[in-house]
């Protein structure tokens, strides 16, 4: 269930399982996420994908009663599930993008130079520099360059969802997991940060949950199709969406079920 590819993936799952309470939500995982690329997770409403994100960078520590038992090997070596791990620094090399915008309560400005702070002494003008750097990348400098000092809050709809984007890449992390990111975008604002994403992956590895299969058709590399907690199918995008080689997952991609 593993795409071909001569390249070290930069994250290896083996044997990873995850319950809450008497619930089991993954079962027995084993897959390789490549460096660089867009990898997307598909499947109908509770099928794992998303406990599965949350995992890479221990968002399910937060949930009382979860338990994840397996191996997340991070660049080959460093074990996410390893009770010892600094989940702070686990999570400034792993950021996330949550469903709904959610920037701070705080100007545009701070919502990305907070995290900076948090993550390194730095001056103001490095900081400066990350701050532009950061919102140059997802295309907002230009319309909010003026207004720094404006609530975050306050932006659209899209451009408070690439203000977290910038948010989280500007504390320079590998990995961006996204859930959803575009569920509660119109349209034009979906477009947008599909072709953001796309300019990303030259630079970081990025996760996407999405329920939207056009979406993983068009911009993901990698596909894994998920059912009741188990993977079913994880083979390139082109292929998946052409010759799935599993019948559940043809039915799911035609609309059969879902």
């Amino acid at each position: 269930m593993e795409t071909q590819n001569e390249t070290a993936p930069i994250l290896t799952l083996r044997n990873l399982n995850m319950r809450y309470g008497e619930k089991k939500a993954l079962t027995d995982i084993n897959m390789d996420i490549l460096p660089r690329s867009i990898t997307a997770f598909i499947g109908p409403s509770g099928c794992g994908k998303s406990s599965l994100l949350r995992c890479f960078n221990r968002m399910n520590d937060l949930i009382e009663n979860a338990l994840v038992t397996g191996e997340i090997l991070f660049d080959g070596q460093l074990n996410i599930n390893d009770a010892k791990i600094d989940v702070t620094q686990l999570r400034r090399k792993i950021g996330m993008v949550f469903q709904k915008p959610n920037p701070f309560p705080k100007s545009i400005y701070e919502n990305i130079a907070y995290g900076i702070r948090v993550a390194a002494k730095s001056t103001k003008s490095e900081i400066d520099d990350r701050v532009e750097d950061a919102l140059k990348k997802v295309g907002l400098w230009k319309e909010v360059a003026d207004r720094l000092k404006d609530a975050g809050t306050r932006l659209s709809g899209g451009q408070a969802q690439r203000l977290c984007i910038a948010r989280t890449i500007a504390t320079r992390p590998e990995i961006i997991l996204m859930d959803e990111p575009t569920s509660a975008l119109d349209p034009l604002s979906t477009q947008t940060v599909e072709e953001l994403t796309l300019e990303l992956k030259e630079n970081y590895t990025v996760v996407i949950v999405t329920h939207n299969m056009q979406q993983a058709a068009r911009i993901s590399d990698n596909t894994a199709f998920f059912l009741h907690g188990e993977l079913i199918e994880y083979s390139p995008t082109k292929l998946m969406f052409t010759r799935p080689n599993n019948k559940r997952t043809e039915d799911y991609i035609t609309g059969r079920f879902g």
